[in-house]
């Protein structure tokens, strides 16, 4: 259909010519079979194009008008740098801002001219094609690239004919990267303005029977295996733009068996006009299918090829002309969330979000993720198998998150038990999802191995025995694991002391997660907490018994023991800063001062030691002790509150807001001992009563008493973890000064966005461009942290579950449900919240967040409720908010989206449901 015209220069010469050289004007148009182009030069768009071109694909031929060009319209408009000014100076927030920013600036580009030598090029390269009707798209150069794409961000001219309507498209399309559209993307995707370009695709014109897009993978649940394909009549700018009801079909790749098949109405059709653009025609519905089984076999094949082209799932725009398939364009589907390396389509994995379960949604740094796979390393050493944290098999890295993988648990008959019965408890939408892949044929159970019984019976013996002793003699088991945790900690210090060079510090971090998190840590602790909820989880059936007989018990009354419990050190920490927030109130001028003043201004005078002496001593006194804690604070390599206090700051400053007596943190904590108390009484006079026998009061007493003392060592493991962590952090730290001065790195803490093998090569030698290497990790990271949402399972064919708990039955459209967590209800104003760092909560506020993690609980002596979208039961969040009697609600499918800050709610913690007010 395109016939082959002799280049006037070869592929080279056209690309060398295209160059600027002292004393040559520069070539602004290059054709789409140029080798050797940069995304700087020709845009996301182009650059696939040129790519997919050389691989030899059915691309209709055209050129590329480059960035070079674009740049010179805009110096000769004189409008250089002068859009990118304006953007810093409105809120880009505001859609109405960003609408008139964008008006003045196209405003400026339709008045602009092309410069002689820019026209003169179109012209020529116009005249090469054969003045063809042409295709006119725009390329810019951070889209259509892994991770990111702008499509529809940019405007697209179609049936252009004629070198006037051609200039007059280029110039629409140079100044469509200052749509509304396209700046209010940039925004939002943390792109500066100023750092963007574009290039002009001009091609010729597909005058198509039908035409669509193909996606290599499922773009709605993730499957890797199907091919989808929305198909029309005519030109496809009729279904990209959502004018049209498309055919529809979802493809198993490897077979091409139609799975599913829909037959759109098709209404609508829009075709190229002979004297250029186009008209939109209205033909009624079409029950004709606009592909045979042929050319939906053509397209999978295409699609199939473009794929391992790239290597990675593609969005296809595609065209048949004349019986021909033609490619118009290809680009990742950014909306997949991308899968673990170890993932094999032919043997369905199951990997479950750890940072769903901790609460950390957010993307673990490079030297973050190799401390979590050291040490599970570590817990791979326990049960008898050798691995490290190149090897180790449970942890897996996706997205720049650590996801666990399942498979072999959910294979097990014991493990799976295990699973579907501690899911619920800590995220409820896993054990759902879980719960229905039970019939997939390819996740059936097999047999218990005698030789992984074997395995697992010595150190299960441990824990039964350490288990039994917490049970017989819990205040006894208590004291000798906390020594042990300090014996530890003092070990830590030594060895850590001991290593002076980065060398050893990099040892030390090896042997942290290797032989000391799990293998000395962990398991010491772990049967005390074990002891506390398996007395809880007695005590819940026996009140499920009591309250079938009694309908006065109030419900779950077990849970009210749960309340204000000893040992918690996240609890004490919460009370140590409210007695912090007291500690400064003593001093009137300093409170005054504190409060007046902006978080980011005390956090900058406490590090240079300018605040009020009463403030500068009482918050240096809290983070001496607590400093090492931080936001995602499993994360190796993330800051510190010592490092970056605001949020300690901002929480104090909520404290001090504080006027009612009853909101007070240590009041309320006093109600939750008193409350867990009267439950205690309560329950062993019913279960006296229920059973006639004044052993069954004594048996409840017994169980409450091992649930007060142990269930809140619950929180001992993991600050153990961080400040054993954090010595080493520290350490590390300092060879990042050392690096960052001899001009190695640019800051300390570029060595966290490293990995195990790349620092030991640093350690030895620092030649090498590692500050560039840094600087493209920090971008990477940077970009993850916009990912949004995060699934709770993945599954190796691609699959992606995202759904929290959801129970229609019982919403409405001013109901949302979840599962009640923590018991009461409170009426509040809603504060959305998703980083603490940057959020101060007014007491009473209802906190409304993704999950959380030690990090955020000092926001919750503020908050009157809790709603978050994962955890369940036993999480973190769910657990502190029992302590200090906060109704809570969580596993709530998409909170942040379907709650607004300022909206009014009741929070019903016991129900779980959520009603919108006024």
């Amino acid at each position: 259909m395109f016939p082959r015209r002799e280049p006037q220069k070869t592929d080279h010469e056209f690309y060398s010519a295209s160059q600027s050289f002292p004393g040559h004007n520069p070539m602004y148009c290059i054709p789409l079979n140029t080798y050797r182009i940069s995304l700087a030069r020709v845009g996301g768009k182009g650059l696939n194009l040129t790519k997919l071109t050389q691989a030899g694909f059915p691309v209709p031929g055209g050129f590329i008008i480059t960035t070079d060009g674009y740049e010179a319209f805009v110096k000769s408009a004189g409008i250089t740098g002068w859009m990118a000014t304006e953007a810093d100076r409105i809120d880009m927030s505001d859609p109405d801002a960003v609408a008139a920013l964008s008006e003045r600036i196209r405003a400026r580009f339709r008045t602009g001219t092309m410069t002689q030598e820019l026209t003169a090029q179109i012209r020529a390269a116009y005249d090469d094609l054969g003045r063809p009707k042409v295709a006119v798209r725009s390329s810019a150069t951070a889209e259509d690239l892994p991770g990111m794409s702008f499509a529809g961000q940019q405007d697209t001219f179609l049936n252009v004919l004629g070198k006037d309507a051609l200039l007059t498209a280029v110039i629409d399309c140079f100044s469509s990267l200052w749509s509304a559209r396209a700046i209010s993307y940039r925004a939002r995707n943390g792109i500066e303005q100023s750092e963007v370009s574009l290039a002009v695709i001009v091609q010729e014109m597909v005058q198509s029977e039908a035409s669509g897009v193909l996606f290599t993978a499922n773009p709605v649940t993730g499957r890797r295996t199907e091919s989808v394909i929305d198909a029309t009549f005519g030109l496809g700018e009729a279904l990209v733009g959502g004018q049209v009801e498309p055919d529809h079909y979802v493809v198993e790749t490897g077979t091409g068996r139609v799975l599913e098949e829909h037959v759109g109405a098709k209404a609508t059709i829009i075709r190229g006009l002979a004297e250029g653009g186009t008209e939109t025609v209205q033909e009624g519905d079409q029950p004709t299918r606009a592909l045979t089984d042929a050319q939906i076999d053509m397209l999978v094949d295409l699609g199939r090829r473009v794929a391992t082209l790239y290597a990675f799932p593609q969005d296809i725009e595609w065209a048949f002309a004349d019986g021909d398939l033609l490619l118009l364009q290809a680009r990742p589907i950014t909306t997949l969330f991308p899968l673990p390396r170890m993932a094999e389509a032919d043997h369905l994995r199951v990997f479950v979000s750890l940072g769903t379960v901790q609460g950390v949604l957010d993307p673990f740094t490079p030297l973050g993720q190799e401390m979590l796979k050291g040490l599970f390393a570590g817990l791979c050493r326990v049960f008898g198998r050798q691995a490290t944290i190149f090897d180790q098999p449970i942890v897996h890295i996706a997205g720049a998150r650590p996801w666990i993988e399942a498979t072999s648990a959910l294979r097990n008959p014991l493990g799976r038990r295990m699973f579907l019965n501690a899911f619920p408890l800590l995220d409820p939408g896993i054990a759902e999802a879980v719960r229905a892949l039970a019939n997939d044929s390819r996740l059936l159970m097999g047999t218990m191995r005698l030789s992984s019984l074997a395995r697992f019976a010595p150190v299960m013996s441990r824990i039964l025995r350490s288990l039994l002793f917490a049970l017989l003699q819990p205040e006894a088991a208590l004291r000798q694991a906390q020594a042990s945790v300090e014996d530890l900690v003092t070990v830590i210090e030594k060895q850590v002391h001991l290593a002076g060079t980065l060398q050893q510090r990099l040892t030390l971090f090896e042997w942290l997660g290797h032989q000391v998190l799990f293998p000395r840590a962990f398991l010491r602790l772990a049967p005390l907490i074990a002891a506390g909820y398996a007395s809880l989880s007695v005590l819940g059936r026996l009140t499920a018994r009591l309250e079938a007989d009694n309908p006065d018990l109030p419900p779950r009354l077990y849970m009210e023991l749960t309340k204000s419990l000893d040992n918690n050190v996240t609890t004490d920490m919460d009370l140590e800063l409210w007695q912090t927030a007291r500690r400064i109130r003593e001093d009137a001028q300093a409170c005054a001062e504190f409060e007046a003043a902006s978080p980011e201004d005390l956090a900058r005078d406490f590090h240079s030691r300018k605040l009020p002496d009463p403030v500068q001593q009482a918050l240096t006194d809290f983070l001496d002790r607590y400093g090492m804690r931080g936001l995602a604070e499993i994360d190796f390599g993330r800051p510190r509150w010592r490092e970056r206090p605001l949020p300690i700051i901002r929480a104090l400053q909520s404290y001090l807001a504080i006027a009612d007596a009853n909101l007070m943190p240590d009041q309320v904590f006093q109600r939750g001992q008193l409350a867990a108390q009267e439950a205690a009484a309560c329950l062993a006079e019913a279960a006296a009563k229920r059973w006639r026998s004044p052993a069954a009061g004594s048996l409840v007493r017994w169980l409450v008493r091992r649930v007060r003392t142990l269930a809140g060592f619950r929180e001992s493991p993991k600050f153990l973890f961080i400040r054993l962590m954090d010595m080493v952090r520290t350490a590390l730290l300092d060879s990042g000064q050392e690096l960052a001065a001899a001009g190695v790195i640019q800051r300390a803490d570029d060595l966290f966005f490293l990995r195990l093998e790349e620092l030991k090569v640093l350690a030895m030698c620092t030649d090498g461009d590692w500050k560039k290497l840094v600087a493209s990790r920090r971008a990477a990271h940077a970009g993850e942290m916009h990912r949004k949402p995060i699934p709770r399972l993945l599954l190796s064919d691609g699959t992606a579950i995202y759904a929290g708990l959801v129970n229609p039955s019982e919403a409405d459209d001013r109901t949302i449900v979840g599962s009640g967590v923590s018991s009461g209800t409170v009426e509040g104003t809603v504060h959305v919240v998703f980083d603490p760092n940057h959020a101060q909560l007014q007491p009473g506020e209802i906190l409304v967040c993704p999950g959380t993690d030690p990090s955020w609980t000092p926001l919750f002596l503020a908050a009157g409720g809790l709603v978050m979208e994962v955890g369940g039961m036993m999480t973190h969040g769910s657990v502190v908010a029992r302590e200090y009697g906060i109704p809570a609600v969580v596993g709530v499918d998409r909170a942040t989206e379907r709650l607004q800050t300022g909206q009014q709610v009741r929070v019903d913690g016991s129900s779980g449901h959520i009603q919108l007010l006024g």
